[in-house]
């Protein structure tokens, strides 16, 4: 099965794990989608996650995260598409819910929470938005 947004089927495949109560998820390893879920397990949103090796293919193994038996995760959504790209510099960087949540770019230094970005004073790809 060819896919054309990896790190988009990642968000999906944790968003409907989360939908159905979930304690864990896999999706096909790569070193963005590693990037990304390093962000979401510093910012509080998921356990954390493996790399392990299934039938010669390595796969992630998220654990996801719950609060009184709703999800950590209220809305995940990709900004960045394959089709449209979206770049933002150190002073566009969106808001999420007035800070309540964070957006993921991917910058020259590496991939990192919106908060990291503007410590460091780079921009980037925003990837996704997380609340």
């Amino acid at each position: 099965m060819n896919i054309s947004d990896p790190l988009g089927d990642m968000l999906t495949r944790i968003r409907n794990a989360q939908m159905r109560g979930m304690s864990k998820v896999t999706s096909p390893a790569s070193k963005l989608r590693a990037r990304v879920l390093d962000v979401l397990t510093d910012e509080g949103y998921i356990r954390g996650y493996a790399e392990i090796e299934k039938s010669g293919h390595k796969t992630l193994e998220i654990e996801l995260k719950y609060y009184e038996g709703q999800p950590v995760i209220s809305e995940i959504k990709r900004v960045s598409k394959p089709g449209r790209r979206v770049y933002s510099s150190v002073s566009d960087i969106p808001l999420v819910r007035n800070g309540l949540g964070i957006s993921i770019l991917s910058t020259s230094q590496g991939v990192m929470s919106d908060n990291a970005a503007r410590a460091k004073n780079v921009g980037g790809e925003v990837l996704c938005r997380v609340f």
